[in-house]
């Protein structure tokens, strides 16, 4: 019988669903996503619509800087559930931690209340 170290194979490593276009896992989706929407909204601006190219392209840029903003603020390099736990602490404020804007003051702690007890008349 060996009293060496005994070497076993794991699968140890973190899971990762992967890299496509330097984002992780499927956040190229969402930017796949935004460019369909500024492809589709050009196109309605400038030709069905006959507005200017510039007025058009203007338009068309808000859903995919809205989409790389959301991947690039909330998603990427962030922990999972990171942009949800964010939209709960803006809608509901802090969770089991006390607010301390909302505390109110201790009753007995009163603050017009004479501290200088040296001058009795």
């Amino acid at each position: 019988m060996k009293d060496g170290l005994r070497f076993t194979e794991t699968n140890s490593a973190d899971d990762s669903k992967g890299r496509t276009w330097g984002l992780e896992g499927d956040l190229f989706w969402f930017l796949i996503g935004g460019a369909f929407a500024f492809v589709m909204i050009l196109l309605v601006c400038f030709s069905a619509l006959k507005m200017s190219f510039f007025l058009s392209l203007f338009i068309a840029a808000v859903p995919l800087t809205l989409c790389v903003t959301y991947i690039f603020l909330f998603r990427q390099g962030k922990p999972a559930g990171y942009d949800m736990d964010c939209l709960d602490y803006w809608l509901n404020g802090s969770g089991f931690s006390p607010d301390l804007q909302k505390q109110p003051t201790h009753p007995l702690c009163l603050s017009n209340r004479q501290t200088d007890t040296s001058s009795t008349t």
